[in-house]
């Protein structure tokens, strides 16, 4: 008998658990492929941190190539362009083919820019965070340089938005100049988080004098500036999008059903509604029947289901279901080696402490894939 062959495209935090699963039990008579086109993972959880100069770069990525080594992974160093899904064969950027028995997709999400006018071209946007990374190290002269630009536009008030907003903050205090630092959102700061949390970070925010321009809904990003729905001009040197995001656009081509956003629909068991052959977890999928917020959270709760759903499939074996927690919690870091966690509807709490617990959770979770 030949034997079962699992392809993963992307290296995200589902997956990254994946390949340690395998590492840790191999599975009999499975072959592993891991299709990426970057051979490190970031851990999106320690972006803050490390552009406000708490975590080097190295700390906050995964070695994909040792991971994959560990469990005797093979490791196809390019980007997925499509699925043939009836031959059951990944394409490849270059035009070559991967078969695969059993595929699983974890490869994150795009911004969204198409509904604000020259966003795609003046904008830098969170995710790639590799391309991010580079980006902002050009502008600001290299990392940790007092150099930068006068006025920064975040725009977008969520959890991202906020805490990007506060890394840069931190990240260029060290200067003699004090950017303008403000943050443009249509539905408030934080929405999705309690009221004590929000008003929490609303004084944190005033504190360190960023500006929160609400309600602010951004239609045009300029070289020099944006302009919101109201034809109000915001001068800007440097424009942030941390706004909505969606699906990779090549998904779009596979014939996988696919939510509005474009994300890959799943059932509880994490495969797709319209192939049982095709996983997908993180935040590239959306849950039937139980939309998730894009967040890290998720992603690393599927990956033990994930894992065990991909040994069940190749052993002929029917599926768990993945079960989402009711409420997750939520610590936002706020550059300066402090944070605010927040619960539910009505916890949460600010302090050092909280930094602590949020830098012991993250740096916990990326050093259990460090190569021994």
């Amino acid at each position: 008998m030949d034997d079962h062959r699992i392809v993963l495209i992307g290296g995200g935090h589902s997956h990254v658990l994946v390949l340690r699963a395998f590492a840790e039990r191999p599975e009999p008579r499975v072959r592993l492929t891991l299709v990426s086109d970057r051979l490190e993972a970031p851990y999106s959880g320690m972006l803050p941190g490390h552009i406000a100069g708490l975590y080097t770069r190295a700390a906050m990525h995964i070695d994909l190539q040792g991971l994959a080594a560990r469990c005797a992974a093979d490791i196809v160093p390019q980007a997925a362009v499509g699925i043939d899904r009836t031959g059951r064969r990944v394409v490849l950027a270059d035009g070559s083919l991967v078969p695969y028995d059993t595929l699983s997709l974890n490869i994150g999400i795009t911004p969204d820019r198409s509904s604000v006018r020259g966003a795609d071209r003046y904008a830098l946007a969170l995710k790639p965070i590799g391309s991010l990374l580079a980006k902002l190290d050009e502008a600001f002269g290299g990392a940790g340089a007092p150099t930068g630009p006068g006025r920064i536009l975040v725009v977008g008030g969520g959890p991202a938005g906020v805490e990007i907003a506060l890394a840069l903050r931190a990240r260029l205090t060290r200067g003699a100049r004090q950017p303008w630092i403000g943050i443009a959102t249509g539905r408030g700061l934080v929405p999705r988080l309690n009221h004590r949390a929000r008003s929490k970070l609303a004084m944190i925010l005033a504190r360190k004098n960023i500006e929160v321009l609400s309600p602010c809904r951004i239609d045009e990003v300029h070289p020099d500036g944006a302009r919101d729905h109201d034809g109000r001009w915001i001068a800007a040197d440097l424009t942030i999008m941390a706004t909505a995001a969606r699906g990779q656009p090549w998904l779009a081509g596979t014939d996988l059903p696919l939510s509005a956003d474009g994300s890959v629909m799943v059932r509880s068991t994490l495969a797709c509604t319209g192939d049982d052959a095709v996983f997908a977890a993180g935040d590239c999928a959306e849950l039937m029947g139980e939309p998730l917020e894009k967040a890290g959270v998720y992603a690393v709760r599927q990956g033990p289901v994930l894992a065990q759903n991909l040994r069940r499939r190749s052993r002929g074996e029917p599926p768990i279901a993945y079960r989402p927690q009711g409420r997750a919690l939520s610590i936002l870091s706020t550059g300066d080696g402090r944070a605010v966690a927040a619960w539910g509807d009505g916890f949460a709490v600010e302090g050092r402490w909280v930094w602590w617990w949020k830098d012991w959770i993250d740096q916990r979770f990326v050093g259990g894939f460090s190569v021994r």
